[in-house]
């Protein structure tokens, strides 16, 4: 006769269970482009630096450094790089996670909901600490880094962060079915963004009739209003943060339905051969 020992599972425990998890697996996403985490923090802080170098050299160069935000330069540079490199991250992080028939999805414990939020929190985690040494080394070497508002500067850096992962979650569930065409729209999106996210001009020194271009992305709405926070003398007048949460919202509804219903429908021979 077996006697099996059998220990009911309370919400708290499955809930600690799930974040254990999700930390380790977020742990393994840091490592697995490099040996170890410092490289990958090494490699993200070098492509930053790169995108702060050239544009602004480029601003230099054209002479439209006088129709910025009166203030801190790098602090305008910083709060428009490091936004779009945080989204278009986020887009691609979780975008690039583990699908329903990934080989990760064999062992019990690992599940779609745990690949993606380990790959969105790794993206985090990685753009943070870069952006935090690079504004030590700005800080330290420059001038000092004054902030107005660090909380809402803040507060727009995570909203970037959470509609990058809205966006890409939408595309990871229509990925197993259109895969070609969704690298496509990555690509052109990231690319749309260097011009559509308006990080380099401001919301209010753009005519009324251009607005319109621009405001139905979020990244434009985060990227002047973290300005707006930033700078005590910059005041944004078309773009609000109100727009960015009800999209990203909107968005993770969306790609959680459409995940639900790829799940239900997915195939091993989907990753057959990739």
């Amino acid at each position: 006769m077996k006697f099996k020992h059998s220990t009911r599972k309370t919400t708290l425990s499955i809930i600690w269970n799930l974040a254990e998890l999700t930390f380790t697996s977020t742990a393994r996403k840091v490592r697995q482009s490099h040996g170890n985490a410092i490289m990958a923090l090494v490699m993200n802080m070098m492509q930053a630096l790169l995108f702060i170098v050239a544009f602004y050299f480029m601003f230099t160069v054209m002479g439209s450094r006088r129709v910025m935000i009166r203030g801190d330069f790098m602090i305008y540079l910083i709060t428009g790089i490091f936004l779009y490199l945080t989204h278009i991250k986020a887009l691609g992080a979780v975008l690039g996670s583990e699908g329903a028939a990934s080989a990760m999805m064999l062992h019990a414990p690992m599940n779609t909901v745990v690949a993606i939020a380990s790959s969105a929190f790794a993206s985090l985690y990685i753009q943070t600490l870069s952006l935090c040494v690079i504004l030590f080394g700005v800080h330290t070497i420059l001038n000092p880094v004054v902030i107005h508002d660090w909380a809402g500067v803040m507060f727009m850096y995570l909203l970037s962060w959470a509609s990058g992962c809205a966006v890409g979650l939408v595309l990871l569930a229509l990925k197993p079915w259109i895969p070609d065409v969704i690298g496509i729209i990555q690509t052109v999106y990231a690319r749309a963004n260097m011009i559509a996210s308006g990080k380099m001009f401001v919301a209010n020194a753009l005519p009324t009739m251009m607005i319109s271009w621009f405001d139905w992305n979020p990244l434009f709405h985060l990227i002047d209003q973290a300005r707006g926070f930033a700078f005590n003398n910059y005041f944004p007048h078309y773009t609000n943060w109100v727009y960015p949460i009800y999209f990203t919202v909107g968005f993770v509804i969306l790609g959680l339905m459409g995940d639900f219903y790829t799940r239900k429908h997915v195939s091993a021979s989907w990753t057959a051969g990739r």
